[in-house]
């Protein structure tokens, strides 16, 4: 006597199983500091990102008038590698969640 016992069929994946998900974004912020001056910062921004001497003026005064610029927003390692040098450079940077 054969005995054949029955298998349970699975039920497919949702499609919304199958979709990839995007990286969560971060933000690199400077924060004002009585220390540093107007000048340093703009020099440190156009070293760490590249800027202009204008773009770079212009988030100094963000974080003067302000007390923060958003500089830059992207992956978390890149972001964690910018808070890091500009902290290196004695501002003051944090990581933010977008």
């Amino acid at each position: 006597m054969i005995v054949v016992s029955a298998q349970p069929q699975s039920e497919p994946l949702a499609a919304t199983a199958l979709q990839p998900q995007l990286a969560p974004q971060w933000h690199v912020v400077v924060l004002n500091d009585p220390v540093n001056l107007m000048s340093y910062v703009v020099m440190i921004f156009k070293k760490v990102f590249g800027w202009s001497e204008a773009k770079a003026r212009v988030h100094m005064l963000e974080v003067h008038e302000r007390g923060r610029s958003l500089l830059w927003t992207g992956a978390r390692e890149p972001a964690e590698a910018y808070v890091f040098t500009l902290q290196q450079w004695h501002l003051t940077a944090v990581l933010e969640a977008a």
